[in-house]
């Protein structure tokens, strides 16, 4: 499953400088103070300043290396501060400022759109995007349907990422692929986009036969050109900002029933062959995190299924204790199936970021397993060396 880790470069890299840990330590730094947040208003604006300077220059470089050994150095040092220096950094790696002379300052985001296809036999590569009306009208749809601002522009890669293909863009390599897009609703003539295209490496190989049953992880991804001070994207502050979230996901429910049809026929030559699952619209690395979290449920529920059936053990008679666990130097969420003696079944694992929200994902597990009949289950406050639950209670939904 992929991690918060620099993706291996399908290119030669930029050869690393040899002040790279200098600089990733000073970034980890900069994120460390601005945590704690120490000092007068005035210092920790300066602070905040230099801060988005080095994020930005190591962009500008092709520096992942900094970058990446930032986020892990502040991964095993503060969670406070590492959330904040991977937000921070995914903003600016998907983010482009377009200030013009005499014109309102523009911004030009990735986003991405995650499907779960659900289809028989796995889908074709070679056949997605074959139907250039259905992908004009995917195209058209995004501001139709409300997901971005009606005076913004929206273009969209006319290929479904797989996560290979998405856990492989660097942070360097989004950025260059948001100005290549710039360029593109910009510039009146025609030139290449050497990004876009490194971007589209191919899927990795599957191995579905012809009548199997088949769940795929598709992105597709687009560019949204807007205002940096339109208001569409201006969130209300205090009680309203629910009230304009929920707004915001219902025109997104509704655009996943009108536009469905178009991404089918985007993404397969028989529309009617494939059913599709949507997660919600967000920028690159927001959409990402949905997708491999969901993918990493999915596997554990098809695990926890596997293991129902070896043991033989009726879901009802099953007790499951869940919680955080370590393992060498990553954090973990298990799950220990028991028989009603306490005989154990079986000791299942998905990843966990440590700046995750514990509480919800132990919720979004313990609702997976009552899902398949589980109904007794436990949650501890994390597992020990020995592999032993400490401090379980009883869950409460």
């Amino acid at each position: 499953m992929p991690k918060n880790k620099r993706p291996v470069p399908r290119k030669s890299a930029v050869p690393p400088q040899e002040d790279d840990d200098v600089l990733a330590q000073q970034l980890a730094n900069a994120a460390l103070a601005l945590a704690n947040e120490e000092g007068d208003a005035a210092a920790i604006a300066l602070r905040d300043l230099e801060f988005g300077r080095l994020i930005r220059n190591s962009l500008r470089k092709k520096n992942d290396d900094v970058l990446y050994g930032a986020i892990e150095r502040a991964r095993y040092t503060d969670p406070v501060a590492y959330q904040l220096l991977r937000e921070r950094v995914e903003e600016a790696a998907g983010t482009v400022a377009l200030r013009r002379e005499n014109g309102p300052e523009m911004e030009i985001n990735a986003f991405a759109l995650p499907v779960f296809v659900h289809s028989t036999g796995g889908l074709k590569e070679a056949e997605g995007f074959s139907d250039g009306d259905a992908f004009e009208q995917l195209v058209e749809s995004i501001k139709q349907g409300g997901l971005e601002s009606p005076q913004a522009t929206v273009v969209m890669i006319s290929h479904a990422y797989d996560l290979d293909e998405v856990d492989a863009i660097t942070y360097s390599h989004l950025n260059d692929m948001v100005r290549d897009a710039a360029g593109s609703m910009t510039e009146k003539k025609l030139v290449a986009r050497p990004a876009l295209e490194r971007s589209m490496t191919g899927w990795a190989e599957t191995h579905f036969g012809a009548a199997d049953t088949a769940v795929e992880l598709r992105f597709l991804l687009g560019f949204a050109m807007k205002r940096a001070d339109d208001p569409f994207y201006a969130a209300p502050q205090g009680e309203a900002a629910d009230a304009w979230f929920e707004a915001r996901m219902e025109r997104y429910r509704a655009w996943t029933v009108a536009a469905g049809p178009l991404v089918k026929r985007c993404l397969a030559l028989d529309p009617a062959s494939v059913a599709l699952h949507f997660l919600y619209q967000d920028l690159f690395y927001g959409a990402k995190e949905q997708g491999v979290a969901e993918l990493a449920m999915l596997q554990m529920i098809s695990d926890v299924n596997a293991a129902l059936e070896e043991s033989g053990v009726p879901a009802a008679g099953v007790r499951a204790v869940v919680g955080p666990a370590a393992v060498e130097d990553e954090m973990v969420m298990r799950v220990n199936l028991s028989d009603a003696v306490g005989v154990l079944l079986a000791s299942l694992e998905k990843p966990l970021d440590v700046a995750a929200d514990l509480r919800g994902e132990v919720d979004d597990v313990c609702d997976a397993l009552a899902s398949l009949g589980i109904t007794s289950a436990w949650v501890a406050l994390r597992f020990g060396e020995d592999g032993q639950p400490m401090e379980a209670t009883v869950w409460e939904a």
